[in-house]
């Protein structure tokens, strides 16, 4: 595997960053992932503007425009000798002191992996996934807006941990008002009488890639699509459930803290729109 790092590609073993790079001292920097289908990335512009909107939002000029990053992208891609691969794109505040000072940082760090991954088990997208839910609770926007998707991941990582020591391979968050944000690494969605439900940003949630292409997937088939405050009881009671995310796509759950959702199994919604996406992806 062969790793961009700060202005060329070296061998996995070689990949290294200064320890005194801000964004492993303090989790300054932010990051994106991902995923490219039959060698094309997908939703690619989308997600470098996102990856530029959050880097302007904590004051961190990166090092290469956006054409430039795009392009580093397909190239690690193409070394790697890749079609079908999942990105890491990481921009950091730099090498600088043991203080917070972001301004010692003279450079921002750029890395690039591409590789692959697997979250979830086969089984998992074809019988659904059962999921609880966290005691940590998501960070208020007020104190670090979610649409920054920074380095420092604890906040979920807290939840996630919770999630692995009950058994479950994820785990929902719920905000400091007690309404359904997210999954740790995944937004979420119900089917409810023939709609799609999906919290609001202001829930406090990370505005998806994946999420927003199925919104619109949704909307084209004329699906009904509701941005709302939800609880539990709202996922109880749903029809269907799924996750979103660039790594997972389209995973159903089936069950929330032991209760079975709907008949139990991947509901037709989650199913349509599991098909047109990776129609989509595959086809971008």
């Amino acid at each position: 595997m062969l790793v961009y790092v700060n202005g060329s590609f070296v061998p996995k073993d070689e990949a290294v960053v200064s320890v005194f790079d801000h964004g492993f001292l303090y989790g300054d920097g932010v990051f994106e992932g991902m995923r490219a289908y039959n060698g094309k990335i997908f939703k690619c512009e989308d997600h470098i503007d996102r990856l530029f909107d959050s880097a302007r939002a904590i004051c961190l000029t990166p090092s290469c425009t956006k054409e430039e990053l795009s392009s580093l992208c397909y190239e690690a891609i193409e070394k790697n000798g890749l079609k079908d691969a999942y990105l890491r794109v990481i921009i950091s505040r730099g090498e600088g002191d043991l203080g917070l000072n972001p301004r010692l940082c003279k450079t921002p760090g750029v890395v690039i992996i591409a590789g692959t991954i697997k979250l979830y088990p086969t089984e998992m997208y074809e019988k659904g996934m059962d999921v609880m839910t966290g005691a940590t609770p998501r960070i208020p926007a007020e104190a670090l807006n979610p649409k920054i998707k920074s380095l420092n991941y604890l906040n979920n990582i807290l939840a996630k941990l919770e999630g692995l020591e009950h058994g479950m391979q994820e785990t929902l968050m719920l905000n400091s008002q007690g309404f359904v944000a997210e999954a740790t690494g995944d937004n979420i969605f119900i089917v409810k009488k023939g709609e799609l439900w999906t919290p609001p940003e202001e829930a406090g949630i990370l505005l998806g890639i994946t999420r927003q292409a199925v919104i619109d997937l949704a909307c084209e088939k004329g699906v009904q699509v509701s941005e709302r405050n939800m609880t539990r009881y709202d996922i109880f009671t749903a029809d269907e459930c799924f996750l979103t995310g660039s790594a997972a796509e389209i995973i159903p759950v089936t069950k929330l803290d032991g209760r079975v959702i709907g008949d139990g199994s991947p509901g037709p919604m989650t199913k349509d729109l599991l098909e047109a996406f990776h129609s989509l992806a595959q086809g971008n």
